[in-house]
């Protein structure tokens, strides 16, 4: 017999090649705020930084804050209501393709058993390597988890025995996942069969709001989006703890932390090119990014934070314009270097880079995509709205506001049916 998982994961591989070639053809890389080119990160060998850079009055000299002060913003939804119809069914999934859509699938995954009425079993989940997979509650706080959803939906640890020899029915669903879609198409099916298993495909991306006419799926949505999954506490520590040192490097300046999402390894690859060879608008390389940064004034002694793993010589030409410039390996404990680093496990690195970009002072997004608009949607919901998104072919005039995000400021991002 066919193990549904097995299924559900070719769903989802055939699922990201359609979503990159759709990409690809209706040449989404023109709108950054809706790009999604994700991949795993490569390692490559460590060369230690020195951290004792020069102060000078010019090195101090830089953008000015954006913003005089964190934006006041609350939450515009309430926890929803216990509803009193629950029913004896099943919603099964796993978390894929990293932290960031992770936080998707999770919501997509809540919103329909809280319409449904059924219990959300603990997703597993998996890996860049086919066949690997942890628990749940290996990379994140399930207690927290339940209790965030406690009155919303019913989650369990894991299927009850009686129900692990049946036969799930493997659903195909689009992210963001409608009401309609929900009606017309999964109920009918749990009606019939109420163990689900879904399978969230990202066949295109879109993080612009869309609300409906229901507002209790609304509210769940950004109750599960924005409450629920976090990471477990240990690996929240780590995460803390390196934002800490960057802090504490940044006192020799302005007192200010920059983190640019930079992945040197996908510049080569299709999803970044156009079919001249050229690099897709959205795709930026280390040059162009320390000529980005340059033109909109940020002085040679910032704090920058990549999200690189290692240091590695393609990013010697930053780090000689930007001295105090840190990738994980630089600024992560050593006693978490082996778990983190040299486990091979993109997922948990990629988790710590969502943490701190999400609270950093300033975040650029070089790889636009997934984990821009989710660490958009994080900050947004925090008050952090300094994102500065690159281009190329600045003048002389250029200033950094020129460049914030469109999803700050048009209030593009989904994030803004949530908070206001």
């Amino acid at each position: 017999m066919v193990d549904p998982r097995q299924v559900v994961a070719g769903f989802l591989t055939l699922s990201m090649f359609v979503m990159l070639g759709n990409m690809i053809k209706h040449d989404h890389f023109t709108s950054v705020s809706e790009l999604s080119i994700e991949a795993t990160g490569v390692e490559f060998n460590a060369m230690k930084i020195t951290d004792n850079t020069e102060i000078t009055n010019a090195n101090r000299a830089g953008v000015e804050p954006l913003n005089e002060a964190v934006e006041e913003i609350k939450p515009c939804w309430t926890k929803p209501s216990p509803k009193g119809d629950q029913s004896n069914g099943f919603v099964t999934l796993s978390l894929t393709m990293g932290p960031e859509y992770h936080i998707s699938q999770i919501a997509d995954a809540v919103v329909i058993a809280r319409y449904l009425g059924a219990t959300l079993v603990l997703p597993e989940i998996r890996g860049d390597e086919l066949g690997k997979s942890r628990n749940f509650q290996d990379m994140y706080d399930a207690e927290k988890f339940k209790r965030s959803l406690d009155g919303v939906v019913k989650v369990v640890d894991k299927l009850p025995n009686e129900w692990t020899s049946k036969k799930p029915a493997v659903i195909r669903v689009p992210n963001r996942v409608t009401e309609h879609f929900i009606l017309e198409t999964i109920q009918p099916i749990f009606q019939t069969n109420s163990y689900l298993r879904l399978a969230i495909i990202f066949s295109s991306v879109s993080l612009k709001p869309k609300g409906t006419n229901n507002k209790d799926l609304d509210s769940t949505a950004c109750h599960a989006m924005f409450s629920g999954l976090k990471l477990k506490p240990e690996y929240s520590e780590v995460a803390e703890q390196m934002l800490g040192r960057l802090k504490e490097l940044s006192k020799k300046s302005d007192e200010r932390v920059l983190a640019v999402d930079l992945r040197t390894d996908l510049l080569e690859k299709k999803v970044c090119k156009t079919s001249g060879g050229a690099r897709r608008k959205g795709c930026y390389n280390p040059h162009e990014v320390l000529n980005f940064l340059k033109k909109v004034g940020f002085s040679a002694n910032t704090t920058i934070y990549l999200t690189e793993t290692w240091w590695h010589k393609g990013l010697n030409t930053l780090k000689e314009a930007f001295p105090n410039t840190y990738t994980k390996d630089d600024i992560m404990p050593a006693e978490k270097k082996g778990e983190f680093l040299n486990s091979g496990d993109s997922d948990l690195a990629r988790a710590l880079d969502l943490e701190i970009c999400s609270q950093s002072d300033v975040f650029v997004p070089a790889i636009a995509g997934m984990f821009y608009g989710h660490v958009a949607g994080k900050r947004i919901g925090s008050g952090l709205t300094e994102i500065l998104v690159p281009a190329t072919g600045l003048g002389a005039s250029a200033q950094a506001s020129d460049f914030i995000s469109t999803y700050i400021t048009k209030k593009s991002h989904f994030a803004y049916l949530c908070y206001c």
